[in-house]
């Protein structure tokens, strides 16, 4: 079952014109909108946020805004310059986050992220990834993810939230209350269906169906079976002409999973041919399996570095072709470099005699397409006092080598994600607790070693200015030795609460 994304750009075409114009673009606190027409009438086609707040709302009559807001700014709509970029940001996600991406124009676009999600932590990472880098852009959106294009577009744009995730199977529930508007309608059939009384998609669904396709034809129920999942939906993948790509047609479908292996390693050893020539190895391989009934089926592969071995990048994907469903057969087959990056000769060895170093490149491939992105990866020293953030990931490729600044400080083998609150006895401003109570266990302290002073970075968090914690080592009664703080300095009342928290255990 495909887990679909939907993102809304409400203010795309503004936006964009906003980047495009730079200096000369009206001031973010001066509504904003575009106009078109529609059929003799001129419209209002798009706005931004700061309009849509003053009330100005899309296919408003232009004489009429311009009488109402002496302040709007309305310049001509760019429609085929929106379509171009939109396009541009659809090749822009399928090399970030998925190997299906389309436009859902005018002012979307449409993710299948089957498959994809575990590289971002799950299918919530992903969103949040995804709207983070817009935003970025300079673009909101909004996203609803859902098993369906028509559910997950419906919410994106009808959802009344910024992010919507609907779990498989739930779409029906999650689409009853929102408005027919929400099913991708012709314009011209929506006065007719409100002058029948019918505003919710519940209250169509409900309706008999043979009446009602008689009087406004069959793509009404059409999308009403694709928004509920009765009814597939392909999504057509934009394609770049850029990228290098290679394909294979067959006279007659296939789906025996070792011929899909079979022509799957072919496909591999031509692209790693089209590559070899362009002098570029691949950090993304693609693969598209069209079935006889219109669906894609994808597997894709990333790799930590630039890789043109077939053989390893014909092993990657082959492990994931039993994640393929080919339903009654595959009559094509499509293979992308969704991101390249050119490829150096590298030195194995440095003489004859010395044994080459072990390659754990492919280890590391294997890994991270098994089992997502951060599962593996590799610890750094960070130059800080802090304890939480004196390592941080990075890349297992990665050649940073960290800082040493804290190399000779004492700490524990295991230092909790985040402190963990004790009851202390003990006696300020500069004593170890004699006994503490954590997880429901007493414990006497019998001898201790500090304080250890640790000042908050002031210049990374203002809440941290004059804040200070006061580090021990204790041991207890049974031989275990614990590492503790108290928040303040026990006599400035601005220093800390005066708490104390267990951050660590010595093994």
């Amino acid at each position: 079952m495909p887990r679909v994304l939907s993102l809304y750009l409400p203010t795309w075409p503004t936006d964009r014109l906003r980047r495009k114009l730079g200096d000369t673009a009206p001031p973010a606190d001066v509504p904003f909108a575009l106009k078109g027409s529609d059929g003799r009438r001129r419209v209002i086609t798009a706005i931004d946020e700061f309009a849509r707040a003053n009330g100005i709302y899309i296919g408003m009559p232009v004489a009429k805004a311009e009488s109402l807001f002496a302040d709007l700014v309305i310049m001509d709509a760019d429609l085929r310059g929106d379509e171009v970029g939109l396009e541009k940001l659809a090749i822009w996600a399928l090399r970030l986050y998925s190997p299906i991406v389309a436009t859902d124009t005018p002012d979307g676009l449409v993710l299948d992220i089957q498959g994809a999600a575990h590289l971002y932590g799950g299918e919530a990472g992903l969103i949040s990834d995804v709207i983070a880098r817009l935003a970025d852009l300079g673009i909101t959106a909004y996203a609803a993810l859902a098993d369906t294009w028509g559910a997950a577009h419906a919410l994106a744009r009808f959802g009344q939230k910024t992010t919507r995730i609907v779990e498989p199977g739930g779409q029906s529930d999650a689409l009853l209350k929102l408005p027919i508007a929400a099913l991708r309608l012709p314009a011209e059939m929506m006065p007719d269906l409100l002058l029948l009384g019918l505003d919710t998609i519940g209250e169509l669904a409900a309706k008999p169906r043979a009446p009602l396709t008689q009087s406004f034809g069959p793509k009404l129920f059409r999308r009403v079976d694709q928004a509920f999942g009765r009814l597939a939906e392909p999504i057509e993948p934009v394609e770049s002409p850029e990228l290098i790509s290679v394909q294979r047609i067959f006279a007659e479908p296939i789906g025996a999973p070792e011929t899909l292996e079979k022509y799957t390693r072919r496909l591999t050893d031509m692209i790693c041919d089209r590559m070899e020539e362009a002098g570029l190895g691949s950090r993304r391989l693609d693969l598209h399996y069209t079935r006889v009934d219109n669906r894609i089926e994808t597997i894709f592969v990333a790799t930590a570095k630039p890789v043109r071995d077939p053989k390893r990048l014909g092993r990657l994907l082959c492990d994931k072709i039993e994640t393929v469903d080919p339903g009654w057969g595959v009559d094509k087959m499509t293979l992308t470099a969704a991101f390249v990056e050119p490829l150096v000769p590298k030195q194995v060895v440095a003489q004859y005699s010395a044994p080459p170093r072990p390659d754990v490149e492919e280890l590391w491939d294997t890994i991270t397409n098994r089992y997502g992105r951060e599962s593996l990866y590799r610890a750094v020293s960070v130059a800080t006092d802090i304890p939480e953030r004196a390592v941080k990931r990075t890349s297992p490729t990665s050649t940073e080598v960290g800082s040493k600044r804290n190399a000779s400080y004492r700490r524990p083998q295991r230092i909790y994600r985040r402190p963990e609150p004790i009851l202390a006895l003990a006696a300020l401003p500069d004593h170890p607790p004699r006994a503490f109570t954590w997880r429901g266990q007493r414990y006497s302290v019998l001898c201790a070693d500090g304080p250890e002073r640790v000042r908050g970075e002031w210049w990374r968090n203002d809440n941290e200015k004059g804040k200070v914690r006061d580090y021990f080592i204790l041991e207890v009664d049974n031989g275990e030795r614990f590492w503790a703080f108290r928040a303040g300095d026990g006599q400035h009342e601005g220093t800390g609460s005066l708490k104390w928290y267990l951050h660590g255990k010595f093994d």
